[in-house]
C-alpha cells in the first residue's frame, strides 16, 4: 500500500542521515571505537558540542522527520526561511518558518574549517555523529527572533532561547548521526518517520490526524483531537487519531515529559480520552468507536514557542512522519509577553496556513476553544454553544495547579482523575 502522504520537499520517501545507512561513506569510521571515530584518515577531527534542545534536531535530520534537510542549515537558507518563509529544492517553493542550524561558541568555530567534517559530541562529551562543515556564520539573534516572532519585543520565553544561548556562530553542513537512543519510560511510542508511515499503512487507515501538545490533557483539550476524528469520519474516511505530544525540550515550567507521557498513555489505555464527549450517534452509525483507531505516539523535537510560524513546522514535522492532517487549535504554540500579554492574537495560527510561500501538502483542522456545557452535559465547542447563552464549567489555571498541589481530585468535568492523580503524584515528589 502507498504512503498516504509524501514526506515534504518533493521527496518519495524520507530523508535518511543516520550512520546506519547502507549508502553512509562514514560506515566504518562510525563502527569503530570512540576515540578511533574521533580521527577520519589518520587526523584527529575538531569537535562541535550539540545542546540537548539540538540533539532532538540532530536526530530529527538523520531520520527523516525534518525532511527534505539533510543538514544544518547554511546562511543562504537561513535567511531565506527568516526572509521568505520558505526552502527551496529543484527549484520549487516549499513551506519552512523557522531556520534550524547548530550554534557553535567562538572558539569552536575558530576550529572548523569549510570543506571538512567535525565529530558532534552532546554536552556529555559522547560522539553522537559528524558534519561537513560547508560554513561558520555569525549568529544574528536579533533578526532572528524579529522574523520568527514577529516581534521586537524580547520579554518572552520565545526570544530567551537565543539570547540566552552564550554561543555567538552557527554551522552549516549536511551531518550524518547514530540512531537516537530510546528512552526508558516512552521510547516505544517514539518511531521514525518510516516506522510511522508503515505502521499506518499496517492498520489501513486512509486519514491520520495529529494532535500536538506539550501539556497535559484537560477535557477540553481532549475534544479537538475528538473532533479531528470526527471531522474526517464525516468525510467519509478510516481515519486514525494520534495524540503526538512534543517531548523535545520545553520550558522550565512546563510538566516534564515522562511525567507527561504517563498520562496520555493513561487515557490512552484506560479508553477514558474523549469519553462522554464523542458523538455516539456517528461511531454507531460507523460500527466502531472512537477509541479504536486512536493510538499515542510521541514526537522528540524542542518547543520553540513560536505561535504562527511554529504551526507550520508542527505540520512539517508530521507530514514527514506520515500524517495527512493536523490539529491546529486557538493560540497554537503560544506563550505570552512576560506581562501576560498575547504576542498574537488567538487565531493567528489558523490563518497562517491561508497564506503559506511554498508548498505543504498536510491539511489544518481547525478547531476552537471548547468547554464542558452544563446543558449538554459534556464537552463542546465555545463558538457553537456559547452564542446559545449555555453555561460553561471553568477553572482557572492557578486553581487548578492549587488543587493538585493539595492533593485534590479537580472537578472531572474539567480534567479526568486518570490524568490528574499521575500530576498529584508527580507534585509530591
Amino acid at each position: 500500500m502507498p504512503d498516504l502522504i509524501a514526506p515534504h520537499g518533493g521527496l518519495s520517501k524520507p530523508i535518511d542521515r543516520r550512520l546506519t545507512n547502507p549508502e553512509c561513506p562514514y560506515k566504518e569510521w562510525a563502527a569503530g571505537t570512540e576515540a578511533q571515530s574521533l580521527k577520519l584518515n589518520g587526523s584527529t577531527l575538531p569537535t562541535l558540542k550539540v545542546s540537548d534542545a539540538d540533539l532532538s534536531t540532530l536526530y530529527r535530520i538523520a531520520d527523516g522527520g525534518l525532511s527534505p534537510l539533510t543538514g544544518s542549515m547554511t546562511s543562504e537558507e537561513y535567511n531565506r526561511v527568516l526572509e521568505e518563509e520558505v526552502i527551496v529544492r529543484q527549484g520549487k517553493k516549499y513551506a519552512w518558518t523557522i531556520p534550524l542550524a547548530f550554534p557553535a561558541t567562538e572558539e569552536e568555530a575558530k576550529s572548523l574549517t569549510p570543506g571538512k567534517p567535525a565529530a558532534l559530541l552532546n554536552k556529555e562529551g559522547k560522539l553522537v555523529g559528524l558534519i561537513e562543515v560547508k560554513e561558520v556564520y555569525p549568529w544574528d539573534k536579533k533578526k532572528y527572533n524579529a522574523s520568527v516572532y514577529a516581534t521586537e519585543r524580547n520579554d518572552h520565553p520565545g526570544a530567551r532561547i537565543a539570547n540566552e544561548d552564550l554561543r555567538t556562530f552557527l554551522v552549516g553542513g549536511d551531518i550524518w548521526a547514530y540512531p537516537q537512543p530510546k528512552h526508558p519510560a516512552y521510547g516505544d511510542v517514539v518511531l521514525s518517520p518510516e516506522e510511522t508511515r508503515k505502521l499506518f499503512s499496517a492498520k489501513g487507515w486512509e486519514r491520520v490526524v495529529a494532535f500536538q501538545t506539550r501539556n497535559p490533557l484537560h477535557r477540553a483539550h481532549e475534544y479537538a483531537l475528538v473532533v479531528g476524528a470526527e471531522t474526517l469520519a464525516r468525510l467519509g474516511h478510516k481515519a486514525g487519531a494520534v495524540l503526538n505530544p512534543l517531548i523535545g525540550e520545553t520550558k522550565g515550567d512546563d510538566v516534564d515529559a515522562v511525567t507527561r507521557m504517563a498520562t496520555y498513555r493513561a487515557l490512552i489505555e484506560r479508553k477514558a480520552l474523549g469519553e462522554g464527549d464523542t458523538d455516539t450517534d456517528l461511531w454507531n452509525k460507523l460500527g466502531r468507536k472512537f477509541t479504536d483507531n486512536l493510538i499515542l505516539l510521541g514526537l522528540d523535537i524542542k518547543m520553540f514557542y513560536a505561535g504562527p510560524k511554529e504551526a507550520v513546522m508542527h505540520g512539517i514535522y508530521r507530514q514527514n512522519f506520515g500524517f495527512t492532517d493536523i490539529i491546529i487549535g486557538r493560540k497554537h504554540a503560544d506563550a505570552p509577553y512576560d506581562d501576560g500579554k498575547d504576542i498574537w492574537d488567538g487565531l493567528a495560527a489558523q490563518r497562517k496556513f491561508d497564506t503559506l510561500k511554498g508548498e505543504l501538502l498536510i491539511q489544518p483542522v481547525k478547531v476552537g476553544f471548547a468547554a464542558f456545557f452544563e446543558e449538554l452535559g459534556r464537552v463542546g465547542l465555545v463558538d457553537e454553544y456559547g452564542p446559545k447563552g449555555y453555561k460553561t464549567v471553568s477553572i482557572s489555571g492557578r486553581d487548578l495547579r492549587e488543587q493538585l498541589r493539595g492533593g485534590k481530585l479537580p472537578d472531572p468535568r474539567i480534567m479526568r482523575p486518570e490524568t490528574a492523580q499521575i500530576l498529584i503524584e508527580r507534585m509530591k515528589g
